[in-house]
């Protein structure tokens, strides 16, 4: 099954943020925070030591049209992205015919600890649930991203596996995985948060 999603064309917000596409003059924005040290690191990837860097990744994702730029509507500025991509669920028996999807996420250092990701991925979810009729979403995280696991406790995701994954920094890292399907999405009410 194809489970590719486009958001090229979607928009979708939430109290303190805009989930859009990505820009061209997001640039500098991406910059600040890709090139922080600790932030790449949480989702595997080194802190970007140049804009050149930044400016490759980021025509990546406007030419593959998977990834939301986190807006922040307070200061203007992007913050972070949500990606949504290809989910291991694709080769688990029972799954390989449904929709699923995976999603990734990084936050600007400067705005941890607020509570903007799990707004942000309940937003994402609820589209990827009302919207693209998704039967699951999965994601992960590294044993050592203590923040990441708490935005996923916080958004219903309940634990699948450990695996080991190698990061692109070529590092590898134990790894938890975990499934939110439709019908537990909308049985905890996450969908009118």
């Amino acid at each position: 099954m194809n489970n590719a999603i486009d958001i090229r064309q979607t928009m979708l917000s939430t109290d303190r943020l805009i989930l859009r596409p990505w820009r061209a003059e997001d640039l500098d924005d991406f910059y600040a925070y890709a090139s922080v040290d600790g932030v790449g690191q949480m989702a595997g990837w080194l802190p970007h030591t140049s804009k050149e860097i930044s400016r490759e990744r980021l025509d990546r994702w406007m030419e593959t049209g998977d990834v939301f730029a986190i807006e922040h509507r307070a200061s203007g500025c992007v913050i972070g992205s949500i990606g949504i991509h290809r989910s291991f669920l694709e080769t688990v028996p029972g799954w390989e015919q449904r929709p699923v999807n995976e999603i990734g996420y990084v936050l600007s250092r400067d705005y941890w600890g607020q509570g903007l990701m799990p707004e942000a991925v309940r937003r994402v979810l609820s589209w990827l649930f009302s919207e693209q009729n998704r039967a699951a979403v999965t994601v992960a995280h590294y044993a050592f991203n203590n923040r990441s696991r708490r935005v996923i406790e916080k958004c219903g995701f309940v634990y699948y596996d450990t695996v080991l994954h190698t990061a692109k920094t070529g590092e590898m890292h134990e790894t938890l995985r975990y499934v939110i399907k439709r019908e537990a999405f909308a049985e905890n009410g996450m969908a009118a948060n």
